[in-house]
């Protein structure tokens, strides 16, 4: 079988060749910290843990970073207004590095939630200044970036191949209504380092050769990528000679212009060599059919979800069930029925589970399990269909219900070793489940009110119910994918 992408670069659905056989560098733009991250964000996210978990299912070696933006991001997401992070810290009458610090826990709590794989490196825009320094030294020797009025701009008409990702060419450009920056050559002009006195003002600042300033957007996952995916860069100083082509890079459909736009030109200004092989795109998750945003306010957050009862595995199932290149609408009954659906999986592993008797091999049984592997391959080779992989999971589910009664104990543990070997994919199924049943009910009530306490950050009622659970015999561990029961 061979595994296809489609690149928003070229717009085409090609065969995946990473630049190392075997191995996998992948960058995925992460958040900027001022504020929760919604699921809308986290389908970008997972859409990024997808193509993580496929590659490793296939066997590649994988090398991941999820930055964290935790300066320079303004609110028009290119070089006007103010600093998401100053902004935030304004409104809650804190430092900047505070906000950060509180909505990272929370991001990463999220993340844990919604059971993603941790990737190997997360690193922050204020700890690769030195990075950024260099990088903006390189553009500025090869000539593609000036200095003008405290300001250094990247001079987008010295890079002829500028808007070829997202189609904004400059020819284009020249056309819209931007406001314009008379410290620029070119009002498309993106700046790379900010210093100039319009933003004295700023809280986070570091000492540079054109004076204390902060970095630009673009410019920070520029160098986070080429930091911990590269050699690059040592002890703060850039080779560009060093620099290698990362394979796959991921976001948003609204990352493409302008901040992967820019990403290319810095990077490929200074290097002269492609940035990334393999851009990939997710489509935007709507609410209730419009585009789930902040501004809006029509966004869900993940841990407001499991207060109100919802499952994380039912969040996370509803966020991959669709198509990237697909928008996804977002509602509670939709999120209510994929709950359900996995019910039907965990309803089929217990009964599984239960089988006690040995029989022969049933070789109908057999064959559904062995089609079920062949099928999740193909449609995942094929540009992630994963609704195509889920459905075929479902369908081996209704198959095998028909002939439960042929199946003896050998057998059935072998299937249930094969769904979660598949399930190193999807991140959906719970091997918990399989204990479950041996549990009370009414002492899962009581992991049910922790679990809500938890989730409220009430600690004290939380350990009053882990120690009448423990009164009763039972044990609780908290996990990524939830509580684990057992009896003491």
């Amino acid at each position: 079988m061979v595994l296809k992408f489609y690149n928003s670069l070229t717009n085409k659905l090609e065969e995946f060749k990473p630049v190392h056989k075997g191995k996998v560098t992948m960058y995925n733009c992460g958040p900027t910290v001022y504020s929760y991250a919604h699921i809308g964000n986290f389908r970008s996210y997972i859409f990024a843990d997808l193509i993580r978990r496929y590659l490793e299912f296939k066997g590649y070696e994988v090398t991941q970073v999820v930055n964290i933006t935790d300066v320079g991001h303004l609110t028009d997401d290119g070089d006007d207004g103010e600093d998401k992070m100053e902004k935030a810290a304004k409104k809650e009458k804190k430092h900047p590095l505070e906000i950060a610090e509180f909505f990272t826990k929370q991001f990463l709590e999220d993340w844990n939630t919604l059971n993603m794989e941790e990737p190997e490196f997360r690193p922050k825009a204020t700890e690769t200044v030195s990075e950024i320094i260099a990088l903006t030294q390189e553009l500025i020797k090869n000539g593609h970036a000036y200095e003008s009025e405290g300001n250094i701009y990247f001079d987008i008409s010295s890079f002829p191949e500028y808007g070829k990702l997202s189609g904004n060419k400059l020819e284009n450009l020249t056309q819209s209504r931007v406001e314009s920056d008379a410290a620029k050559k070119n009002k498309h002009d993106f700046v790379l380092w900010f210093s100039n006195s319009k933003f004295k003002n700023h809280i986070l600042k570091w000492d540079s050769p054109w004076g204390e300033g902060y970095p630009g957007w673009h410019m920070e996952c520029s160098c986070m990528s080429a930091k911990f995916l590269t050699p690059a860069f040592q002890d703060g100083k850039f080779d560009p000679e060093k620099f290698e082509t990362i394979d796959i890079h991921t976001g948003g459909e609204d990352n493409k212009f302008p901040h992967h736009e820019c990403e290319i030109a810095q990077t490929q200004g200074a290097v002269d060599k492609p940035y990334v092989h393999y851009w990939m795109h997710a489509k935007h998750l709507l609410s209730e059919g419009e585009k789930m945003s902040k501004s809006l306010g029509n966004v869900y957050l993940v841990f407001d979800l499991v207060k109100e009862g919802f499952s994380p595995r039912a969040i996370r199932y509803l966020l991959i069930s669709g198509h990237y290149r697909l928008p996804l609408n977002f509602t509670k009954d939709g999120l209510s029925a994929a709950a359900k659906s996995l019910d039907r999986i965990d309803n089929l592993l217990i009964a599984l589970y239960a089988i006690d008797e040995e029989k022969d091999g049933n070789e109908q049984a057999a064959t559904i399990i062995s089609e079920l592997k062949l099928t999740v391959e193909k449609e995942m080779d094929n540009d992630l269909n994963v609704s195509g992989a889920l459905g075929a999971l479902f369908e081996a589910v209704r198959e095998l219900n028909k002939v439960l009664d042929k199946i003896g104990k050998t057998q059935a543990q072998s299937f249930i070793g094969e769904f979660f070997s598949l399930d190193k994919i999807f991140g959906i199924m719970d091997k918990l489940v399989l204990d479950t049943e041996l549990i009370p009910e009414e002492i899962m009530d009581l992991v049910q009110e922790r679990e809500i306490a938890r989730s409220n950050k009430d600690w004290s009622v939380s350990d009053e119910l882990r120690d009448e659970i423990k009164a009763q015999g039972y044990e609780v561990k908290d996990t990524p994918n939830g509580p684990q029961v057992k009896k003491l």
